[in-house]
């Protein structure tokens, strides 16, 4: 309980305040139980859809110190909120119409109507953009050659192998981006912005990626400190953009119940408090050395929101079915872990 202590406090706070909210601009006591309820529904589905991100978040918070988990709790969690679910979106509005970010705030709060179908003219831009993180994610997890535990066996395995090849995550990345753009049924222009916003999703992996090689040095013991820290600074940034990734489509879904861009922040934050909480109760718990398959099943779960993220390019997707993937590869790492951990017992018996 200790764990979800700020997370119980924020949706009691969250909710009381899309119950002022509702009063206010419902017309009394109708409206209190009708943002107090969306409130409550949007969080619980960010919780859910978001699960294997909290997973994710688990394997690389694990490596962190104390202070740092803190402040991926504290300060994490304002980036989360007022940075990724509120001002991004208005910014790619912005963006998107040329307007300044005042009138797009004022747009979002005035007519939320308006606002939602620049947000939904955006989402080509924003799922190539995501989908190309969250898929870069997959693959380096996929062709990493120096995992020893392989979820699906031999198959795996194989693939674990090509991570000898250099770049090659990269390569497969822009091979899908090139298929995309040569084979899906889009008018031209929504193509080039497809494969341009894919490439800058790539770009930024990299980049983040890339950025420790800032701490390196030939010295041994400050190698030591030095890696400490780029695990901390630029594990919390990678954290953050790896929210930011999941983040996208949960903006643009939670429009579809309600146009209260308010309402929806509400919402958003108390899951996204959750999941903060979610992640630290995993490290701490050591979950993940426990239930030895979830981290990969994460990552499956997550290399199938990227795919379906580029297909919703296309073709929309139901949010549901795109969290009960999520959960369903979740569910079987979990049964499999707890397979293997008997297995090894008998063994070992």
């Amino acid at each position: 309980m200790k764990n979800f202590q700020y997370s119980i406090f924020v949706t009691i706070l969250c909710l009381g305040i899309a119950a002022f909210w509702g009063y206010q601009t419902g017309g009394g006591v109708s409206g209190i139980w009708s943002a107090v309820s969306i409130t409550a529904i949007l969080g619980v589905m960010e919780v859910s859809f978001s699960f294997d991100n909290a997973v994710v978040n688990a394997s690389i918070l694990k490596e962190m110190d104390a202070k740092w988990r803190q402040i991926f709790l504290t300060l994490g969690i304002l980036v989360a909120v007022f940075g990724l679910r509120l001002l991004f979106p208005i910014l790619v509005v912005a963006f998107a119409t040329g307007q300044g970010m005042i009138d797009v705030s004022q747009m979002a709060f005035n007519h939320p109507e308006i606002y939602s179908e620049h947000l939904h003219a955006s989402h080509t831009a924003i799922a190539a953009f995501g989908g190309s993180f969250l898929l870069m994610i997959f693959l380096n997890f996929l062709f990493d050659e120096g995992k020893e535990l392989h979820w699906l066996g031999i198959i795996e395995e194989k693939l674990a192998q090509l991570g000898k090849i250099d770049s090659i995550s990269i390569i497969f990345a822009l091979f899908v981006l090139i298929g995309l753009e040569m084979y899906l049924p889009l008018p031209i222009e929504q193509k080039l912005t497809m494969f341009l916003s894919g490439v800058s999703g790539l770009m930024l992996y990299i980049i983040v990626d890339s950025l420790g090689s800032f701490f390196e040095t030939e010295e041994e013991e400050e190698a030591i400190v030095k890696a400490a820290k780029r695990n901390g600074v630029m594990g919390f940034i990678y954290l953050e953009l790896l929210d930011a990734s999941f983040s996208f489509d949960g903006v643009i879904g939670a429009f579809a119940i309600t146009r209260d861009i308010v309402v929806i922040m509400l919402g958003l934050a108390i899951g996204a408090m959750f999941i903060r909480s979610l992640t630290v109760y995993l490290v701490n718990k050591g979950t993940l050395d426990e239930y030895v398959f979830l981290e990969h099943g994460a990552h499956y779960a997550i290399g199938s929101l990227a795919l379906i993220m580029f297909y919703s390019i296309y073709q929309e997707v139901p949010e549901l079915f795109t969290g009960l993937i999520g959960i369903a590869f979740i569910l079987i790492a979990l049964i499999s872990s707890i397979f293997y951990s008997k297995k090894l017992q008998s063994i070992e018996g």
